[in-house]
């Protein structure tokens, strides 16, 4: 496997490190291979229970690598592109919770791949871009689609054709990211958040995301038909009895993900 993408596991919780740092995490053909075969890799794991990406060095990630883009036809090929845009479905969709550490610089693709995930925390100093427009793309890793659902299709459309720099703090005004943390306390935030999710009910977890994702598509009837049916699913899982019992009892609970 590249070391472009290095997988790091702490517990049930698994880190994803974009690790060009020297290119800013800039995505190469090389890297955004290995991203979606470790992306599978955690999604299927079934120890695996919190998914966090993050980057090497100062920035999350700078975007696609235009040089590659450049000499290696990086985006001439639909095709592969869209095996490399993978990646995207796998963090938004897998059956487990999925968290961007915004350590830096999150541009242009970066950003997409950051919006995938359930949840995103920024560092202070970190700046986020939608970055395409200005360098005459059009946008992928399906950025358009989540964004537009995070903050709206107006300021959607404005920050995709601008493509204005904001900061972590604009950001999180406007909905984009869920926590902005100091830097010195960064590491140490985005561990208690993992450990936190890792050791919720994951089983339910799994099933909220299946709602959520049903649901972005779906009329509002035929996501009640499928919220039932996951809520009888989750009513016959261990975590549902010890959740039930743990609140009868007065104690914390302790959920095993089944």
């Amino acid at each position: 496997m590249s070391d472009t993408v290095l997988l790091s596991r702490d517990g049930g919780i698994a880190t994803i490190t974009l690790n060009r740092p020297d290119q800013m995490n800039a995505l190469n053909g090389e890297l955004l291979d290995a991203l979606v075969l470790r992306g599978r890799e955690v999604a299927e794991d079934a120890t695996v229970r919190c998914v966090v990406v993050t980057g090497a060095g100062r920035a999350f990630c700078a975007g696609g690598d235009l040089a590659a883009i450049q000499h290696d036809g990086l985006v001439s090929d639909a095709a592969r592109l869209e095996r490399q845009e993978e990646i995207s479905q796998l963090l938004h969709e897998m059956p487990k919770p999925t968290v961007a550490a915004i350590n830096g610089a999150a541009a242009g693709a970066g950003l997409s791949i950051a919006l995938a995930c359930d949840f995103r925390i920024a560092g202070q100093h970190a700046k986020l871009t939608t970055a395409f427009a200005s360098v005459g793309f059009s946008g992928d890793f399906g950025g358009t689609w989540t964004l537009q659902r995070i903050v709206g299709p107006a300021k959607a459309r404005e920050l995709y054709l601008l493509a204005d720099v904001i900061s972590a703090d604009e950001a999180y005004e406007m909905g984009v990211i869920n926590r902005v943390v100091a830097p010195r306390e960064f590491d140490e935030e985005v561990l208690s958040f993992a450990r936190r999710l890792a050791a919720g009910p994951t089983a339910a977890y799994a099933r909220i995301k299946a709602n959520f994702t049903f649901g972005a598509n779906h009329t509002l009837s035929e996501t009640l038909t499928v919220e039932a049916r996951n809520m009888v699913d989750s009513a016959a899982t261990r975590d549902n009895a010890e959740g039930i019992a743990a609140f009868l009892e007065k104690r914390e609970p302790q959920f095993e993900g089944r």
